[in-house]
């Protein structure tokens, strides 16, 4: 896997850029107290679990399929064991009990659970371990699929060059998702390196996954495993057309989370959008629910090889990105501390940040680049994802593709890993198949004309506006990574700490969801990611 054997990992390029000042021991603070803020968590984690992580679970041993309504298996099986008062003792202590019953698969199983009116939701009969050994084969398999799944696209992406950094980011979203893989075709003949169908508005917030390909979509494309499957499938063909590799993203996030980790891993995505937060911030769902769900699905994310993409950019969208940079990189030493605690790798990490201080200040394309230097000097093995203005862009389509070029400037400047290219008409409408390309024309310019401008900048003005800046962002978030360690992360999100939005912790979406386990819990497919399988 990338980064291991003493191997750069694909996504790094050389910053030889002029430093800006980093106090090393204020990031190692900075470190530590994000340690102890994800360790408060983790406690908490490790004594829940949810109705998405039961429903994962079920998926993983190949619960499959839909009501005549469209409700999933896997949904009304954990429903009706969480309805019933045990889903404390995981999916799959129901799930191991039937198979040392004698039932004929798990599927059978599944399928008896949920509709049958005679099937016994009640736990007892069987031990945990009994139903723990029932389950012994389908937990080598369900880990399995993860590793042959990273495996096959591990060796495909090998056959292709590594495409210069930064690497091209664009979205296709028709609500088509048939429209979407032509689209993403094109994006790959225009230039591009990563495409992400994006989801349709709101998918977020519903409490399962649609089952099978989707034609209709609001704002986007729903994310389901088989749509994955169709994109895999034509990046594959246009990767193998052009000879250059197309990857492929998705959103792993709100109330399937972990699910939607599980699709992936096992239909080959490279990337997943996946935050400890966001959630919690700007789709209001219950922060209990947000922790232990991130936590499985960056569990199977480790597992898979998937590279995260978190989302701090979004603080600045709700927030002054001058007043409150600061937030971005303390959330970034949270959701890398979250994200060793799930057994990630740093090459794994794809923390998230954003172009968004507002154009017209002065300077402002100085305090833009001090900040891009900054989180690529602290995160300087995680594959940083570099986000586009929005928050200023008008129907103004000219001034549009400038703002872009600049951020592109910064970007190569600055040695970014990934760039989600921003649209002349973010203003306006989503964006066409010619305006991404005019975008990626233009990224492609910005990137070879100013390839080695970095490395050409030895030294910024001592005291400067660029060292200030720098100096003055890491002193405020170890300033507020300090509050937030000393008050924990639950009442910081409750006053507002980051993106100035604030929550509760018992408040949101989801939190009906959450159950305390049972002392007989049984989760062997947890287990397994954690390697701490009961012998």
């Amino acid at each position: 896997m990338a980064g291991e054997g003493g191997v750069e990992p694909w996504f790094l390029r050389r910053n030889t850029m002029a430093r800006v000042p980093v106090d090393q021991a204020k990031v190692d603070a900075c470190r530590a107290y994000a340690a102890d803020v994800a360790n408060d968590v983790q406690h908490f984690i490790d004594r829940h679990t949810t109705v998405g992580v039961e429903r994962t679970v079920a998926r993983a041993y190949g619960v499959d399929g839909a009501d005549g309504e469209g409700t999933p298996l896997a949904n009304v099986l954990v429903d009706r064991i969480h309805r019933a008062g045990h889903a404390g003792w995981g999916v799959s202590y129901f799930l191991g009990r039937a198979l040392a019953e004698g039932a004929g698969s798990i599927q059978e199983a599944a399928e008896s659970l949920a509709y049958s009116e005679a099937a016994d939701v009640e736990p007892g009969r069987v031990s945990g371990a009994e139903a723990r050994a029932a389950l012994k084969e389908a937990t080598a398999a369900a880990i399995a699929r993860i590793d042959e799944a990273r495996d096959q696209r591990e060796a495909f992406k090998a056959r292709f060059t590594p495409a210069p950094l930064p690497l091209k980011y664009v979205i296709v979203a028709t609500g088509n998702i048939y429209d979407d893989a032509l689209q993403a075709k094109a994006a790959r003949y225009a230039g591009a390196d990563i495409v992400a169908v994006i989801r349709a508005t709101a998918q977020s917030l519903l409490d399962y996954v649609p089952e099978g390909p989707t034609t209709e979509g609001f704002g986007g494309t729903y994310a389901t495993q088989e749509n994955f499957r169709i994109i895999r499938r034509a990046a594959d063909e246009i990767s193998a057309e052009t000879g250059n590799y197309l990857a492929q993203t998705n959103y792993s996030s709100g109330l399937c989370m972990s699910e939607i980790a599980w699709m992936a891993a096992v239909e080959r995505l490279d990337m997943l959008l996946n935050d400890a937060m966001y959630g919690i911030l700007f789709r209001d769902i219950n922060m209990q629910r947000t922790f232990v769900d991130q936590y499985f699905s960056r569990r199977i994310v480790a597992r898979s090889g998937i590279v995260i993409n978190t989302g701090e950019d979004n603080y600045l969208t709700t927030a002054d990105a001058v007043e409150k940079a600061h937030t971005v990189l303390a959330s970034q030493f949270i959701n890398e501390a979250f994200a060793k605690r799930a057994g990630l790798r740093e090459e794994q990490m794809g923390l998230g940040h954003a172009f968004e201080i507002n154009p017209w200040l002065e300077d402002s394309f100085l305090f833009e680049v001090s900040q891009a230097q900054l989180v690529r000097q602290i995160f300087d093995r995680h594959p940083v994802k570099w986000m586009p203005p929005t928050k200023f862009k008008t129907g103004d389509i000219f001034h549009s593709h400038v703002h872009d070029a600049m951020f592109n400037l910064a970007g190569i400047m600055t040695g970014q890993s990934i760039e989600l290219l921003g649209m002349f008409s973010e203003a306006v409408h989503t964006p066409l198949l010619m305006d991404r390309y005019l975008s990626l024309k233009s990224a492609k310019y910005i990137f070879g004309a100013a390839r080695h401008l970095g490395d050409e900048i030895g030294q910024w003005k001592p005291g400067g506006i660029v060292e200030s800046r720098a100096v003055e962002v890491l002193d405020r978030a170890h300033e507020l990574l300090e509050e937030v360690q000393r008050e924990t992360i639950w009442d910081a999100i409750g006053r507002g700490a980051f993106g100035d939005v604030k929550r509760t912790r018992t408040g949101g979406k989801g939190y009906r969801g959450v159950v305390a386990r049972h002392e007989a819990y049984v989760n062997p497919i947890l287990d397994a990611l954690e390697g701490t399988e009961a012998p």
